[in-house]
């Protein structure tokens, strides 16, 4: 029995692939009518296969004459799955071609930033796209339902990538802009073709006995229960994993220190980076001590599972200060990118200084899956925090700005965070939130869970006088939720505030439930189609456990977290 399972588990690339390729056709014979209608006697067994296998996608017409080119004489259901990743890879590709081609083209500082970003972001969607099913396949395979979490996740984060190539050209000039936007055009629409397919897949499986993979199925934590820390070792956690949560990764000891006064190993954290190994499995630790670093500090997609901690957010500052006024696109303002999968951080501040009359100026961009933040200050005003993609988990933070000061397209939770919102210019608004999503089936979303918004100190002598919000659709399926949180009496009684005329206020998602505060009173909220009552129920999809899948990776870091939703309580339902 043993070795049956191994086979099983080692091919789980395989059923996957062939799971997710069979459920077009499963769904179209449950009742989706083929569109090759009564001439489909007359189609070859390949032409209408490939109808079939596209039949549940969003952009069908793309689907099919993608597979038609690529894929003539394939009618297997798994040559057309892979086949669908292949040509999507190659689009992308087509795309990354034509960026280097415009860059001769290129007459400004802006535009030539643009270009080089969908570079760097096209290359990361492909990457994503093509080994999507290879990191499944050492997927420990002890609950199958759930590695669809992870393939949604990972084919978001490449439509937000191709969507990040895209902003790059906002106040561009010339036509570079709308050259790219053909040139991405079927990739996304294939990209979000997959991730149709991935879903219907998820259903289908809701429904398919898979017991005989769950024999060491981890225990699911039950709603509302306590915080977890590193001296809580869940009983589902691998042994040799277990030894991670003994000791919080601020006592362990570095593998190199930073230090301004010459007694750590190097005197500037890029010095450092540059002598951490690539993809490496294990952590490493690099200790900050106090100073503030003026530099800029890049966690490329190398390095891998990088743990950061200083002397304390007051103590050790990370500092910088570009901005959207020196012709800079807003991914390329950032102090600080954490881009390599598995980063922590801790015990530190990231800070851009450049100040409101400045606008765009990103302090911390993270596209880390499985990232955490604890106890760090992220300072900024216009747009301090890019949460740019993948599953992401802030504690005990505080993150201060002025407009859209937390945005992007993960799927993002802060927890315990103080949220402070600081005085802009004076023909400016606040904006807490700005989520990014751009698809209905991308997984990403903000949620602002047992946090506190209020007025930073320079913000409160004027609060009267300034408008703030809770947020507003940056792109057309936007998606944010306040849940459980202190709101103070900063907040505009509106709550939401639109992006643009009605530009994404019935496709957004915005939630509220169970808050508290003088903010929190929603009897005068937006009554766009967009802004939704859930109950506490619907609210559990939202939790750590359930958005960021955050049980099986936060316990490494020894951070507390809550998995679920603190019980209800009588007092916080005022003003659901």
């Amino acid at each position: 029995m043993g070795n049956k399972k191994g086979v099983i588990i080692g091919g789980s690339v395989i059923v996957l692939v062939a799971v997710v390729a069979a459920v077009a056709v499963i769904s179209t014979q449950s009742g989706k009518k083929s569109s090759s209608g009564s001439d489909s006697g007359q189609l070859s067994s390949s032409v209408k296969s490939i109808k079939d296998f596209c039949q549940p996608t969003d952009y069908q017409k793309t689907c099919e004459s993608a597979l038609q080119q690529a894929a003539v004489n394939v009618s297997s259901p798994t040559e057309l799955a892979q086949a669908i990743f292949n040509v999507t890879s190659e689009r992308i590709a087509l795309a990354l071609n034509k960026s280097a081609t415009l860059t001769s083209l290129a007459n400004d500082p802006r535009t030539s930033g643009a270009l080089e970003n969908c570079k760097e972001m096209l290359q990361y969607a492909i990457e994503d796209i093509k080994t999507s099913f290879e990191k499944l396949g050492g997927f420990e395979m002890t609950n199958f339902k759930e590695a669809t979490k992870d393939l949604k996740t990972w084919l978001s984060a490449a439509l937000t990538y191709q969507d990040t190539c895209l902003e790059g050209f906002e106040n561009t000039t010339g036509d570079a802009s709308q050259k790219m936007q053909e040139s991405l055009q079927s990739s996304k629409e294939l990209t979000t073709n997959i991730l149709a397919l991935v879903d219907e897949f998820s259903k289908q499986m809701a429904n398919l006995d898979l017991s005989f993979l769950n024999n060491n199925k981890r225990r699911l934590l039950e709603e509302g229960e306590a915080e977890i820390s590193s001296g809580d070792i869940p009983s589902w956690l691998p042994e040799n994993k277990r030894s991670l949560l003994t000791t919080a990764p601020a006592k362990l000891k570095p593998n190199l220190t930073v230090a301004q006064d010459g007694s750590g190993d190097f005197k500037t954290i890029k010095e450092a980076l540059n002598k951490v190994p690539q993809k490496s499995a294990e952590n490493f630790v690099i200790y900050i001590k106090q100073g503030t670093y003026k530099e800029y500090v890049s966690v490329n997609r190398m390095l891998t599972n990088v743990v950061m901690y200083g002397d304390g957010p007051t103590k050790t500052v990370i500092s910088g200060n570009k901005n959207f006024m020196m012709k800079l696109t807003t991914k390329d303002t950032a102090t600080f990118e954490a881009i390599g999968n598995g980063f922590f951080a801790r015990d530190l501040a990231i800070e851009n200084t450049a100040g409101a009359q400045n606008h765009q100026a990103v302090a911390l961009r993270v596209q880390s899956d499985f990232s955490v933040f604890y106890n760090c200050q992220l300072n900024g005003y216009q747009d301090t925090l890019y949460t740019h993609a993948n599953r992401q988990f802030y504690r005990e933070c505080t993150i201060s700005g002025t407009i859209d000061f937390i945005f992007g397209n993960a799927q993002v939770i802060f927890q315990n965070c103080l949220l402070l919102v600081r005085k802009p210019m004076d023909n400016q608004q606040n904006i807490v939130t700005a989520q990014g999503r751009g698809e209905p089936r991308s997984a990403g979303g903000i949620v602002i869970h047992n946090c506190t918004v209020s007025a930073d100190a320079s913000l409160k002598p004027v609060q009267s006088k300034i408008q703030t919000y809770l947020g507003r659709p940056w792109r057309e399926y936007s998606r944010t939720f306040y849940i459980q949180s202190q709101i103070d009496d900063l907040i505009n009684p509106v709550g939401w505030l639109p992006w643009n005329g009605d530009f994404g206020i019935n496709t957004c998602f915005y939630a509220e439930l169970e808050n508290r505060g003088p903010g929190s009173d929603t009897s005068k909220r937006a009554t766009w189609k967009g802004v939704k009552k859930i109950t506490y129920a619907d609210a559990q999809a939202f939790t750590v456990e359930h958005f960021i899948q955050g049980s099986q990776w936060i316990p490494k870091t020894g951070v507390t977290f809550i998995p679920g939703l603190l019980p209800q309580s009588e007092g916080s339902r005022i003003h659901k």
